[in-house]
């Protein structure tokens, strides 16, 4: 179910979760806060160098807002959630129960029988994770205009 928020004069659908936002910012040093809102190149960034050693860590506590803020405006609501993709992906991603839950079933069975393409698909579903859900929201939304 869309949750709308108001910002300022606009409403907006909010598609990403602050909690969970602040929730995978305390393992902010990984930069999976920064994937989660879309941001793949700082996150890998964050991800090499501890959070830029730490201090980019800290200041994205006070980021967050403004990331959850750009993430809502930019990726479309749907029948795919993105908190509950993200979470799939993270705790059983070399499962490719995430996948499934996106209704891509066959590359979700490759995942099963290869441990997320041996961690090499993990790392691809990190750095676009949030088009897949956006494309298939997009075309979940399209097949049900026509």
């Amino acid at each position: 179910m869309a949750t709308y928020i108001m910002k300022g004069e606009e409403r907006v659908i909010d598609t990403h979760s602050k909690l969970l936002g602040y929730i995978l910012w305390a393992f902010g040093f990984t930069g999976v806060h920064r994937f989660y809102y879309g941001k793949p190149i700082t996150g890998t960034i964050w991800l090499f160098t501890a959070g830029v050693f730490g201090i980019g860590w800290i200041v994205d506590f006070f980021l967050i807002p403004s990331m959850d803020d750009e993430a809502d405006r930019t990726y479309w609501d749907g029948r795919v959630e993105y908190s509950i993709a993200w979470l799939l992906l993270l705790f059983v991603g070399v499962l490719g129960i995430h996948r499934f839950y996106m209704g891509k079933i066959g590359t979700g069975i490759i995942y099963i029988l290869t441990g997320g393409l041996f961690g090499i698909g993990i790392l691809y579903d990190l750095w676009t994770l949030n088009e897949q859900i956006n494309d298939a929201n997009v075309t979940l939304k399209k097949s049900h205009i026509d």
